[in-house]
């Protein structure tokens, strides 16, 4: 991605409210979107409040961040084949034995462990950075993540008393920790960097990272018994 690739946040937040407009209620896209929108509004406020030690950087990782997700959902409405990270959830957006949070956790898995690394690298190589002089706005970005997961699942899981599908959720979606994948990210960024020279490791690595991503996202995505 070169610097005249990159959006603004405003404009990013521009197309995920019109993506917010026109996708139907209840496909998959629009539960994560819908997600992924908050956490970006929460962004645009930090970036205005000091939050952030560095705000001009993340705001470029926030906007290169999120250009990974838009341009799947791109891909996928051109007829394209999305990466093996993102394709789960757009083969299976319409299945009615998904439950919508795990429509929400899977976008967070394929976002947060696989685009999120490669976002990090990209913005370091573009601003001459190393990772460690990001790594504390990192994790405060992992941190509005954070809460709008807790707040997601608050919202979309099933009243306890709804066990005809509670059981069978909480076991597909319990498999998942944002502190892992945050974790996981992370370790990422710092082993793709030591690959940065190398090319053909560097394409090797991104290629088995994103079959791996797309694999637990797949998992995620397991149908429950009968329309959720």
């Amino acid at each position: 991605m070169t610097t005249t690739d990159v959006l603004t946040v405003d404009q990013v937040l521009d197309r995920m409210r019109e993506l917010a407009a026109t996708l139907p209620q209840g496909d998959g896209v629009e539960v994560f979107n819908g997600m992924y929108l908050t956490v970006t509004e929460l962004v645009r406020e930090r970036l205005a409040a000091a939050y952030f030690d560095d705000p001009a950087g993340m705001a470029r990782l926030d906007a290169v961040f999120a250009a990974r997700y838009l341009s799947a959902v791109d891909t996928a409405d051109s007829g394209g084949r999305t990466d093996a990270c993102w394709r789960p959830l757009f083969e299976l957006r319409g299945n009615p034995g998904i439950h919508p949070i795990q429509f929400a956790v899977a976008g967070m898995n394929t976002h947060i462990e696989h685009d999120l690394p490669l976002s990090v690298l990209d913005c370091c190589l573009a601003l001459g950075l190393e990772p460690r002089e990001a790594e504390a706005d990192f994790h405060r970005v992992n941190d509005l993540l954070a809460q709008v997961e807790a707040q997601v699942r608050e919202e979309l899981l099933p009243a306890p008393e709804a066990l005809r599908i509670a059981d069978p959720l909480m076991h597909v979606v319990g498999v998942w920790s944002i502190d892992r994948a945050r974790d996981a990210a992370w370790a990422s960024v710092l082993g793709l960097w030591e690959l940065r020279n190398a090319p053909h490791a560097y394409e090797a690595v991104t290629a088995a990272l994103s079959g791996s991503v797309g694999m637990v996202s797949r998992a995620l995505l397991t149908p429950l018994s009968g329309p959720c």
